[in-house]
């Protein structure tokens, strides 16, 4: 397989996180078609340990936004996907959570869609986030993903750096 084989997936693997979104809503249909292709991500002995809530209510997304230091950004996306860990103890439970995470973000690049992941933490934050959403505890809301069309991309410089490490400095 050379380069130019690869450039497809490249560059739906670098796509960008989006945090500002047009006005447009997102249909179900396309968020549920997110989940349809994200549910195909394998996982230890097919498990599966994850369940999805699509949010569009602005309460709630703005309720979501305050749960975690970086997910200020749901506040104004006009879906709000969140992602749930079975509460199981297994090892091997966020290692497939986040395999299906990375599923969601690149079909959400195929068709277009603005995608940003966030976190919900403390603990305490996520035992909120679940009475907000009224899933019972042994599912955990400890991720979730703003969605939209892309709006005005943010100006100025960015306090993260950009870039990736070559090969050789990630071979050790």
């Amino acid at each position: 397989m050379t380069g130019s084989d690869r450039e497809p997936l490249r560059r739906l693997v670098a796509a960008r996180a989006v945090r500002t979104f047009s006005d447009q809503p997102v249909a179900p249909e396309v968020v549920r078609s997110l989940i349809d292709t994200a549910r195909w991500t394998g996982s230890a002995r097919n498990r599966q340990p994850w369940r999805f809530r699509i949010v569009t209510d602005r309460h709630t997304c703005r309720e979501l936004a305050g749960l975690g230091t970086y997910a200020r950004h749901l506040a104004d996306a006009p879906s709000v996907l969140v992602l749930f860990a079975a509460d199981d103890g297994r090892r091997d439970t966020l290692f497939d959570v986040g395999r299906i995470a990375q599923s969601v973000v690149l079909a959400a690049a195929d068709v277009g869609l603005g995608c940003c992941p966030a976190t919900i933490y403390p603990d305490s934050n996520v035992d909120r986030a679940g009475e907000i959403l009224g899933v019972e505890s042994s599912w955990r809301a400890r991720w979730c993903f703003s969605l939209g069309h892309p709006g005005r991309a943010a100006t100025g410089t960015s306090a993260v750096p950009v870039g990736r490490r070559s090969v050789e400095d990630l071979l050790i």
